[in-house]
């Protein structure tokens, strides 16, 4: 290609960016097509944020007086560590795309508090056993996304578990076969009537009949046939 056809395609796109397209050149329209993007990327992400905080959560009274009520009185609220769960870290994933999908799943929402769903605690009592159903359903389908936004199963310390614990985790959860919600209803907020539902956790068949450690007498040995079973040794 010679010099004066570079000269010439430079020309053409220099012609093209500075001329005005009706009333605006090209040039102009892109940069404000990005200042403006940035613009609604900002306001975008700051309303995301500022709805993904328990200030929001418990902004309506359907959840200040209910479930967050409950909240208060669970490990997850006050502990030994003073690491606090907040509505969020427990209802919404912290990856971007998941937390999305979550959002919009959770717009309808809206429409329940436009029309007054739940918003007499007898109309909450009547749909608890709904909507618990609908959260453990959702959070059985995630694998528990949201338990695992702070646990982490191969982070567990078996030797600190009780035995029956470290049987279970390492037996049911380590391998997949069980999730954090199988075993865990109830964890945060108040059961609903659990009559013809499976309440969660209980002893599995293939386990019942052994017989548990004693509740201090022995806490080495407990310690020791803990470490054993999470490891698929025999102790003595």
């Amino acid at each position: 290609m010679t010099m004066a056809r570079i000269k010439a395609i430079l020309l053409w796109v220099w012609t093209l960016l500075t001329t005005p397209a009706a009333t605006l050149s090209l040039a102009f329209l892109t940069l404000g097509g990005f200042v403006g993007g940035v613009m609604f990327w900002g306001a975008f992400n700051t309303a995301l944020e500022l709805t993904n905080t328990e200030k929001f959560c418990t902004s309506c009274h359907e959840m200040r007086d209910n479930v967050y009520q409950e909240l208060t009185n669970t490990v997850h609220f006050t502990n030994r560590s003073g690491v606090r769960a907040s509505c969020p870290d427990c209802h919404v994933p912290h990856q971007w795309t998941d937390k999305i999908a979550r959002k919009m799943q959770a717009s309808k929402e809206v429409w329940g508090k436009i029309f007054g769903t739940i918003n007499t605690r007898e109309k909450f009592l009547d749909k608890r056993l709904e909507l618990a159903k609908h959260e453990w359903a959702r959070l059985k389908a995630n694998d528990s996304l949201e338990c695992r936004n702070c646990h982490s199963a191969v982070a567990m310390d078996f030797t600190k578990q009780t035995q029956r614990a470290a049987d279970i985790h390492a037996k049911y959860l380590l391998t997949g076969k069980a999730t954090c919600i199988d075993c865990h209803k109830g964890i945060a907020h108040e059961l609903p009537n659990m009559e013809g539902v499976d309440p969660g956790w209980k002893m599995p068949k293939d386990l019942e009949g052994r017989e548990l450690p004693a509740a201090s007498n022995d806490a080495i040995g407990d310690l020791r046939r803990a470490v054993a079973s999470a490891h698929g040794m025999t102790t003595y």
